[in-house]
């Protein structure tokens, strides 16, 4: 029986390890049980020259065994957005509610860490918000980054927007 929960474990780590499309670019241990804080360079599918790094917590298989709740990574999360090249944008949702450019699991099914973007027109601003996504009850907490197109050489492949 303790296999086979060590292996679920192992194997619910391995699917919710990162975001999909993201390179872990840091890895920091905050305890002696395997727990570590991750940190992923995420690029904007649409947006060339803006990179995204978010950080999130990857709790170990020993924490899992220990504390139950066996499927299930905490929604805590940060990110920050900036200009890493030339700004490229292409055909993006220009409406309010923005689009979802990001998604990966935090559980098994129940629970994925969510980055949308939002275009902010009268500030020409592009604006990253990281959260979860729960299937019954949707999490508070979140963050914000926002890369300001002002003053900055920007190609819109659409044409920029009127």
């Amino acid at each position: 029986m303790k296999n086979l929960l060590v292996g679920l474990a192992a194997l619910t780590l391995s699917l919710s390890a990162g975001v999909a499309g993201a390179e872990t670019v840091g890895k920091i241990g905050v305890d002696w049980i395997g727990n570590d804080i991750m940190v992923d360079a995420v690029a904007d599918p649409e947006v060339d020259g803006v990179t995204c790094h978010i950080t999130y917590f990857d709790r170990s298989v020993i924490d899992r065994l220990k504390n139950g709740n066996w499927f299930e990574d905490p929604s805590n999360s940060s990110i920050a957005c900036r200009q890493t090249g030339p700004i490229t944008i292409g055909d993006i949702d220009l409406g309010e509610g923005g689009e979802e450019v990001f998604k990966s699991g935090l559980s098994l099914i129940w629970k994925k860490l969510v980055v949308n973007r939002v275009y902010d027109k009268p500030n020409n601003t592009l604006i990253y918000v990281v959260h979860s996504r729960e299937i019954v009850d949707g999490s508070a907490k979140m963050a914000i980054s926002t890369v300001p197109l002002y003053n900055q050489d920007v190609t819109w492949k659409n044409g920029a927007p009127k």
